[in-house]
Parts: C-alpha cells; structure tokens; sequence
C-alpha cells in the first residue's frame, strides 16, 4: 500500500474468506480529545493495510475523520446526513479513500440538525443499523467514529454496532467516564441491541515520561483485565501533524512510533478475534 508496511506476519492476516460478513465497530467514547477519529482513521488505515475491505463512517458532525482522510467539504457530496434523515442507500453515500481497501461514509455540517430531525422519524434508533444492513457482505469491518456526545447520532452508532472500541486516555478522571460509558452501553443493550459488547479498550495520548500516565494504565487494567488492549498509542508529534495534510498517520510517516503503534494495534485486535476472546458483555 503505497510502500506501507504492516510489519504483520501472515499468521496474524486471517483469510478474507473467513468473514460472512463486516464486524461493526462504534468508535465512542463522550469526552472530546481523547484520539477517536486518530484511532478510526488509522485503525481502518491499518487493517486495510492487512488486506482487510474498511469502510469508516463519520457520524461525528464536525467532519474531522473526514478530512483526516484528505476528503475536503466540497468534494463530499452526500453523505452520513443524507442516509440518516432520507434513507439515501448507503452504498450510494461511499466515497474511496485514496487507500486501496479503505472506503468512507463522509460527515457534513448539515449532520449538527441531525439530532433534531431524527426525532420525529421512525425507527429513528435504528436508521444505521438499516443502511449498514445492506452493506455489510461488501466490507470485513465498518468504523463509525461517533460524535464525543452520547445523542441520538452515538445512540444510532451503537445500535448498528457489534461492539463497541474505546478510546481512552491516561488522565485522572479517566475511569469516571469510562464507567459512565459502560452504563450507556448496558442500557442500550437492554433497550435496543442486545448483542452490543466491548470490543476493547486502547489507551491513547501515552507518555511514559508521566508516571500519571503509567497509575492510570496499571488502574484500568485492574478493573478491566485483558479487554484493555496490550498495545498502547503513544503521544506522538506526528500523530498530531497528519490531520492537516489529510493523510492518515500510517501514510504521513509510517515508520514514527504513534504509526507503528496502530499498526500493532490493528493486528492484536485481528489475533484477538481469531483467538476468540471473550467480549465484556
């Protein structure tokens, strides 16, 4: 892919064969700035980098996993809004990326009235979850980057989703709203899909210079055992950087550690599923 490596060895490459059809991940988590686009966009850059069919769905309104994939606001044309709100097939809402593999559902400012306007639609919490219906034998995995809200656009994400990735990062109140999503969770689960479980959860913005950082970690894994992944996205400049020349971090410089990290990311999460780890239910 455009001279990216993986650096996975073809045991962690399951065959493509094996999945009927796409794992839907919600990317969630209700506070901003924790490196949930970063995690979607690169994620899905990693796993199509495995060969893996990605499609990345931005429901976050402002646009950002959009732009993060070099897909500038007047090149979007229709998009999440249009499928939402209008029933737009979402096979017709797709636009290729410029990564082979990886496709993307992109946001546009009309989404921010989307919230409203679901309300007085039917089936209003499972408008996703309908449109990802008829597109899931296309792709091994779907993405929805949700919005750091937890309103009817997160609430239609994880109503679509399998499971649900959480980004999190190593700040003190970290666990506090950690919890608080993980009571969300159970509610829609109960209310709305009941096969809605925990994917993961991946610390993000790491500095092992921060012993904050490490007592965090250490507490997380504490309460969650092995549904926090091992691997860890460090706080890393380029990471940072990527975003405004639309380029996923693993193109902008694959070889820097938050690149690297992502891609180990991509391939714990792969052996995981084919080692069938439980889900946190």
């Amino acid at each position: 892919m455009n001279g990216l490596s993986t650096d996975l060895p073809a045991a962690d490459r399951p065959d493509r064969a094996l999945n009927l059809h796409a794992r839907v991940l919600a990317i969630a988590n209700q506070k901003g700035g924790v490196g949930k686009t970063t995690t979607a966009i690169n994620l899905g850059t990693a796993l199509a980098a495995c060969g893996k069919r990605v499609l990345i769905v931005d429901m976050d309104p402002q646009g950002n996993a959009s732009t993060g994939l070099g897909i500038d606001a007047g090149s979007r044309g229709r998009g999440t809004y249009e499928t939402l709100i209008d029933g737009l097939p979402l096979a017709n809402a797709t636009i290729d990326a410029s990564i082979p593999g990886l496709a993307v559902v992109a946001s546009s400012v009309d989404l921010m009235g989307a919230e409203v306007e679901l309300m007085s639609l039917a089936r209003r919490e499972y408008r996703l979850r309908d449109a990802i219906s008829l597109v899931r034998d296309d792709y091994d995995y779907v993405l929805i980057d949700c919005p750091p809200a937890l309103g009817f656009l997160t609430l239609n994400a994880l109503v679509a989703a399998d499971s649900v990735l959480v980004p999190l990062q190593a700040e003190f109140y970290a666990l506090e709203g950690l919890s608080h999503l993980l009571r969300t969770v159970e509610r829609v689960k109960r209310a709305f899909n009941p096969g809605l479980s925990i994917q993961g959860i991946v610390l993000t913005m790491f500095d092992r210079r921060n012993n904050l950082c490490d007592m965090v970690a250490a507490d997380v894994r504490a309460h969650l055992g092995s549904k926090v992944f091992d691997t860890v996205i460090p706080r890393n400049v380029r990471v940072s950087e990527a975003p405004s020349h639309g380029k996923p971090v693993l193109l902008y410089d694959h070889r820097c550690a938050g690149a690297q990290a992502y891609i180990h990311l991509a391939g714990e999460m792969l052996r995981r599923e084919q080692s069938g780890l439980p889900a946190l239910s």
